[in-house]
């Protein structure tokens, strides 16, 4: 046996000259794989540069360094690449979308606090975004509530104070204004925890709505808000 079983760690041998070498590529791998994270899952590509340490989970279609190793760890050591074959049950955080996975032995399952053999999957996700008011009675954004999903809640934080005449705000969507808060604050760092009174269902992208209470806004202002919900993965077609 030259490998450990769960992780593929080099193993001394008897005798074994130069036994730094081997340690320390075990412990270069163990850097890796313990609190797992990953820059990106969306790279398939080995990037130009890249520091030791850095780890990517390679995407469909790796090529040169990656090719043949699409859905594995990638992780750069001594100026090339190691690789780490997940095993069930491995969590890994996604750097640049602020995401957990977890491998369930087939797939990688987004942010999953439940997994099902087959692939299906319970998941809770927050959508964050940010939102320049308009000018107006009311200020509508994109549509940020994600289709077929539960919604919990909408919490929020104004990153700069909102102008023009109102006395406060509230937030809400179209039919139900204030489902999500009202009398708000209009300061810069003033917050809201909007919670729906049941989880709602929503089965098409929708606007969250805006509106000034005791006048209008003036196009000054900026909020960040964040859409706390849950989603239901489907199983795998095998």
């Amino acid at each position: 046996m030259t490998e450990t079983a769960k992780l593929s760690l080099p193993l001394l041998a008897p005798s074994q000259a130069q036994k730094h070498v081997t340690v320390n590529e075990a412990l270069g791998r163990l850097d890796a794989a313990v609190q797992l994270s990953v820059i990106s899952r969306s790279v398939s590509t080995p990037p130009g540069v890249a520091e030791d340490g850095d780890a990517f989970l390679v995407s469909f279609g790796g090529v040169n360094e990656w090719a043949g190793k699409d859905g594995q760890i990638a992780v750069r050591q001594n100026n090339g690449w190691t690789f780490l074959q997940a095993q069930p049950g491995w969590r890994a955080f996604v750097a640049d979308e602020s995401i957990q996975l977890t491998f369930d032995g087939s797939d990688w399952i987004d942010a999953a606090v439940a997994i099902g053999p087959g692939g299906s999957a319970f998941a809770f996700r927050v959508h964050e975004f940010d939102h320049v008011l308009t000018a107006g009675a009311t200020s509508l954004t994109s549509a940020e509530l994600p289709a077929n999903t539960v919604v919990f809640g909408v919490t929020g934080r104004l990153l700069s104070d909102i102008t023009g005449s109102l006395t406060s705000w509230r937030l809400g969507v179209s039919g139900s204004d204030n489902r999500y808060g009202s009398g708000l604050g209009v300061a810069a760092g003033s917050w809201l925890r909007g919670l729906t009174g049941s989880p709602l269902t929503y089965y098409s992208p929708t606007e969250l709505l805006l509106t000034a209470d005791g006048g209008t806004f003036d196009g000054g202002g900026e909020v960040r808000l964040a859409v706390h919900y849950a989603t239901l993965g489907l199983p795998r077609l095998v």
